[in-house]
């Protein structure tokens, strides 16, 4: 059974997908052991509180460099025996070589179809900002590995989403979520923890 941490930063929409599923039944030889926050205020927090998971707060200003952070946050995880982080709107940069010390372990969501949309700068709402100032007609969502290249890392999985002539930022980044993020993070978690994905050349193979 893989140990799965989550880290967070805000309103824990992602996480609750991933509560959602295992109360379904839905993730594989896996089990939401710890969530770890960045921010203290996060209502991802109070979720996993109500779904009984463990919680803590590691703040980045609390340390001198990420090079700190990073040691602080692998000991953390190493000490409750975390086998697969996911990262779930969480906003603190990971130094490369935590990045590196759990390669092929760190799992992201980006709400766009890399490599669309992707790299520095491109989160939340301004993710969903530049897609509809390019004008294009289709976006989505991205599971993928975390390396130390921003949003760089292998694809696991992707989901495609129709935009609508008359959407804001906020309605695109919500059907993004429904439709694609919510869908696609829990599969990708759990065939991580069944052994079904294999990383070779930077691509990714299901079993």
């Amino acid at each position: 059974m893989t140990k799965i941490a989550v880290l967070v930063s805000g309103g824990g929409t992602n996480l609750q997908a991933l509560i959602d599923a295992q109360a379904r039944g839905e993730i594989k030889d896996g089990k939401l052991d710890f969530v770890l926050s960045s921010n203290p205020d996060a209502y991802a927090l109070e979720r996993a509180a109500k779904a009984g998971i463990e919680t803590d707060v590691l703040r980045r200003r609390d340390f001198a460099d990420a090079e700190q952070y990073g040691a602080a946050l692998h000991e953390k995880l190493t000490a409750r025996g975390i086998g697969l982080i996911v990262l779930a709107g969480f906003m603190t940069v990971l130094p490369d070589s935590f990045c590196h010390k759990w390669q092929n372990q760190i799992i992201n969501v980006h709400p766009s179809l890399i490599p669309s949309f992707c790299g520095e700068g491109f989160y939340g709402l301004r993710v969903h900002e530049a897609a509809l100032r390019k004008g294009v007609k289709v976006t989505g969502a991205t599971v993928h590995f975390v390396s130390e290249v921003v949003d760089g890392g292998a694809i696991i999985l992707q989901k495609a989403v129709e935009i609508e002539p008359d959407d804001t930022p906020e309605t695109l980044q919500k059907r993004v979520m429904a439709q694609a993020e919510h869908i696609l993070l829990p599969r990708a978690v759990s065939l991580f923890c069944q052994g079904k994905l294999h990383v070779q050349d930077d691509r990714v193979t299901i079993e």
